[in-house]
């Protein structure tokens, strides 16, 4: 597992106690210095290089998105932002951001998209030159969707989303290195995806079937499944007989 040398970035010195002591239980993970305004946080980057920003977007003199957005290609960082208003993760991701979280932050979903920034860290490169391969020739079939990225769009095959939430009127399309967001409704997209690929598991999320790793067991008649990058992906009600027949989990007298 590579090492991540990470930068606080937070107006809010409760906001960057409470990142340091949650960091403190991941693992690999080094906390290089950190910042209160965007200015100071364009100089730490530049002076310490991290390889992992967390990156608040409210703050003085210079707002999170504006860092973000005038970061140049050499030696960029990934970016995590953090924030308490979910209405800027159209924005977020538009600048490129590995993840973007909401306060306050919990312990499993920083965990996640610390993993997540890991790993795009890691395989960027490479995911870059699969996004740009051409179109097979002579396939009918769709099995990518173009998504908005920062400078233009960028083909996203189908086989390479692990899972898939919606976000008000927007969807946020996971895959192993990083998370893109769409503008499109749950319904339309749905016609577009292979059900054998990605199912529904409720009103707001589609799931890898092969990609689940666990299932929980809240309450009673209630799951929720545990995924290969560490999400937990709520089953809605209705779908959970579904579910549990396409993983193999419902005895055969209950199929019918």
């Amino acid at each position: 597992m590579s090492r991540l040398r990470v930068l606080l970035v937070d107006d809010e010195p409760l906001a960057v106690r409470r990142l340091s002591v949650l960091f403190g239980d991941i693992d690999d993970i080094e906390l290089v210095g950190t910042a209160s305004t965007g200015s100071e946080a364009e100089a730490q980057i530049a002076a310490l290089r991290p390889d992992l920003v967390m990156l608040d977007i409210s703050m003085p003199q210079k707002s999170g998105l504006r860092v973000a957005a005038d970061l140049g290609p050499d030696h960029r960082p990934e970016i995590i932002f953090v924030t308490a208003f979910e209405q800027y993760a159209p924005d977020a991701f538009e600048v490129e951001a590995a993840d973007y979280l909401l306060k306050p932050v919990r312990f499993e979903r920083l965990r996640q998209a610390v993993e997540r920034a890991r790993r795009r860290r890691t395989l960027q490169a490479a995911a870059d030159r699969l996004a740009t391969l051409p179109e097979p020739a002579g396939d009918a079939r769709d099995d990518a969707i173009w998504v908005q990225v920062a400078g233009g769009q960028v083909r996203l095959p189908f086989d390479r989303i692990e899972w898939i939430e919606a976000a008000k009127d927007y969807v946020l399309l996971h895959t192993a290195t990083r998370s893109f967001i769409h503008r499109i409704s749950m319904t339309a997209l749905e016609g577009l995806l292979d059900p054998e690929m990605l199912m529904r598991v409720h009103r707001s999320t589609f799931v890898r079937p092969a990609l689940v790793q666990g299932v929980q067991r809240p309450g009673k008649g209630l799951i929720a499944l545990e995924m290969q990058d560490g999400a937990v992906v709520q089953v809605g009600p209705s779908y959970v007989k579904a579910v549990l027949a396409r993983l193999g989990l419902l005895p055969d007298s209950h199929r019918a």
